[in-house]
């Protein structure tokens, strides 16, 4: 499958169960509605993981062609579509950056990246506001925001934020958990 870059500043907004349906079709066409709906949200997240955008690109093509493969394994009953999409692509990134390539990859960056790369902010990052994301993590408490913010758009582990945050592992656990419940609950309670 092919996926290609369209000019987004005239994307129609669909619904969430039209998405849906396209995903589970199976139709390489209504897929490519999925990829211009999502894919510059999606690339935001991953660029927060990856750091560098030519690494970032390629782990969207790929966590996109991972969303292909398991699109009959979606189920709207246990998440909504963005948050299955973005733990797919998380995932991908985080595996990408501890995989051996993606090391290498990193290492040979050229100097020019280090010097003209810039991160997304991802509390000024417009793409998610279609989808309310940012005003949902937003008002999360401060340290569950601090966690959300490391554990999903920035690829830390747990256990990396436990160290880099000098708190017992458990207290992330609890805190995570936490956090994502009061996020489904708002999900819940926008739906």
């Amino acid at each position: 499958m092919y996926i290609h870059y369209v000019n987004l500043t005239a994307v129609k907004k669909y619904s969430e169960e039209e998405l849906v349906k396209d995903l589970l079709s199976g139709e390489p066409k209504r897929f490519e509605i999925i990829y211009d709906h999502f894919s510059p949200s999606l690339l935001g997240i991953v660029k927060k993981i990856v750091k560098y955008d030519e690494l970032a690109e390629d782990v969207l093509q790929d966590g996109f062609l991972k969303i292909w493969n398991n699109s009959k394994f979606y189920n709207p009953k246990k998440a909504r579509l963005f948050t299955w999409m973005l733990n797919i692509m998380r995932n991908t990134a985080i595996d990408y950056l501890r995989s051996k390539q993606g090391k290498v990859e990193k290492k040979n960056i050229q100097v020019d990246s280090f010097i003209s790369h810039e991160i997304l902010d991802f509390s000024h990052d417009s793409n998610h506001e279609h989808i309310g994301l940012k005003k949902m993590v937003s008002e999360l408490k401060t340290d569950q925001h601090e966690i959300i913010n490391l554990a999903f758009f920035e690829g830390y582990t747990q256990d990396e934020i436990a160290k880099k945050l000098q708190i017992p592992l458990g207290t992330v656990k609890t805190k995570c958990r936490t956090a994502l419940l009061s996020l489904r609950k708002t999900l819940n309670s926008t739906n």
